[in-house]
């Protein structure tokens, strides 16, 4: 058994078929039975499963849309991680900003007092 692929040459699309070798008794001469499986997607280079006809399988699109909607809940978790990082780090952003202050405060304390002394 063997995928061929085979290229419309008036639409560009690509389709795919199952290839698989028998001996034909009659004309004593090997024979292919080709199965048609789907058509390459363009774009990500898939194998996408029609239903013989041309159309998408019904059961494809529902696993498509139970993989969108997974992937909908892992990109909102990972929205709410992201967030609770932001505002840690914002905290933490603020906390060092008043210690910078409190560094710089000190800082201009001590070169007053030098200037007075010189």
């Amino acid at each position: 058994m063997s995928i061929v692929k085979l290229k419309d040459k008036r639409t560009g699309t690509t389709y795919v078929y199952e290839s698989e070798s028998y001996w034909d008794k009659e004309k004593k001469q090997p024979r292919n039975k080709r199965t048609f499986i789907g058509k390459i997607d363009e774009i990500t280079g898939e194998i996408v499963p029609t239903d013989g006809r041309g159309r998408k399988r019904k059961n494809t699109v529902e696993k498509d849309a139970c993989n969108e909607k997974s992937l909908i809940s892992d990109y909102q978790k990972q929205l709410k991680e992201k967030d609770a990082v932001i505002i840690q780090l914002t905290i933490e952003n603020q906390q060092l900003k008043k210690n910078l202050g409190a560094i710089l405060g000190s800082l201009n304390k001590i070169t007053e007092k030098y200037k007075e002394n010189i």
